[in-house]
């Protein structure tokens, strides 16, 4: 695995593409069409951008649906290929699961997008997981994190701090249940963010020592079950075990699990980024802060999981690819990567935006600058199967119908099978 210091690369790049006026699009018959349709899973911020997108292009339909992550990852590949699929529709980096570039681009479903303008200006980081076979299938708009997201008020209250090593973290655990305000929420009815404490805890366990455990992986060097990935699922147990979470994590939905965090019911929660403008929306006068999670007790060594963020696509096949490839350029200009910045609080791929970051996101900026990121680890393993065993089974784990080694020797399998 080669880490890119993506900082300086985007400090080093122009600014995007500015959108062109709009004129109707062709569709299948020939006939003009202003309508657009958009299928996404960024809900709570795409809405704002749909509304600007249309408010600079006076006339135009937008029809949007969302969907929760594990949901539109069901449908996505089977709507694709009966014709049914939308003009525009979210796509993770990557080859991490059934909605990533790798996996849609592979078959012929994603419309190259290497002609774009803003296409070439991507770092090299980025057009990694927003390509397949050199060519440019994604449009990333945004740099994302995952950590421990404080909310201070929650803290103040309860007199405790944000801890800062393996050993504080769990003494802060055992506090906070002891004053019946439990650390962390997590909402892990949705298999989706079983991974984001384990992410958490795996950018220092494993890549902290081994920087190029993934090439490892790939040359057959390494598996998950005789690595530090097993160190880091242990670290994961032991933080159930202590009470790190509020109780019957597998009931507790996502959207749930906001609510802990964001009304003071929880301390926290461990997740990405962007988060903290969910969090906000929902207590408009909290004050939240993302920090690395602890896995060891030299802080010195923490890394944090930090990579491109999810992204646009166009169906090959879409009934209004000119809208359609409208939409996606103004998803990468300065005014669609700034309002998505705002309300993801997330950071601009592109520099040039005017965007200024959320100060909850500070630290998360330090770690990019000096280097101590990691990608998320699904987006450089060879297909989707190995995440989606990863997260049933970190379900069942949760459940007690599977222990950890059952999980990382699942992993291994997958891996092993390939592309």
């Amino acid at each position: 695995m080669r880490t890119t210091k993506l900082t300086a690369l985007v400090a080093a790049l122009t600014a995007g593409t500015v959108l062109a006026a709009c004129s109707g699009g062709t569709n299948a018959s020939g006939s003009t069409s202003k309508t657009l349709t958009i299928a996404s899973v960024d809900q709570g911020s795409v809405e704002d951008v749909v509304d600007a997108f249309k408010k600079a292009n006076p006339g135009v339909e937008v029809r949007l649906t969302t969907s929760s992550a594990d949901q539109y990852q069901q449908q996505i590949r089977t709507k694709l290929s009966s014709g049914t699929a939308p003009d525009v529709m979210s796509v993770w980096p990557g080859n991490g699961n059934p909605g990533a570039t790798y996996v849609l681009a592979e078959p012929g479903y994603l419309l190259d997008l290497s002609d774009r303008p803003w296409a070439r200006k991507l770092p090299d980081a980025v057009k990694t997981v927003a390509q397949y076979e050199d060519k440019t299938y994604n449009a990333v708009f945004g740099l994302n994190g995952i950590g421990a997201v404080y909310n201070q008020d929650a803290l103040d209250r309860s007199g405790l701090t944000p801890p800062g090593t393996w050993t504080e973290l769990l003494d802060f655990c055992r506090d906070a249940a002891a004053k019946k305000t439990p650390a962390f929420a997590l909402g892990n009815q949705d298999n989706w963010v079983t991974q984001t404490v384990l992410y958490a805890l795996a950018a220092t366990t494993v890549y902290g020592p081994d920087r190029d455990f993934d090439k490892k992986m790939q040359d057959g060097r390494a598996t998950f079950a005789k690595s530090a990935w097993a160190t880091a699922l242990a670290k994961y147990e032991e933080m159930e075990k202590t009470g790190c979470f509020q109780k019957s994590p597998l009931s507790t939905s996502y959207e749930a699990s906001q609510e802990l965090a964001a009304s003071g019911k929880t301390l926290g929660i461990v997740q990405g980024n962007w988060i903290v403008s969910l969090l906000k929306g929902k207590n408009p006068q909290g004050r939240f802060t993302l920090k690395a999670l602890p896995a060891t007790d030299d802080p010195g060594g923490f890394l944090m999981p930090a990579a491109a963020g999810m992204g646009y696509g166009v169906n090959a096949k879409a009934k209004n690819k000119e809208l359609a490839l409208k939409f996606v350029d103004f998803v990468m200009s300065p005014d669609g990567m700034s309002l998505f910045a705002e309300k993801q609080g997330s950071l601009p791929t592109l520099a040039g935006t005017g965007h200024t970051a959320d100060p909850a996101l500070t630290e998360l900026s330090t770690f990019i600058n000096e280097d101590r990121t990691v990608p998320f680890m699904d987006q450089l393993w060879p297909n989707p199967k190995v995440q989606q065993t990863m997260l049933s089974g970190l379900q069942e784990l949760f459940s007690g119908q599977a222990d950890a080694d059952d999980v990382l020797k699942g992993m291994d399998t997958d891996y092993r099978a390939g592309t």
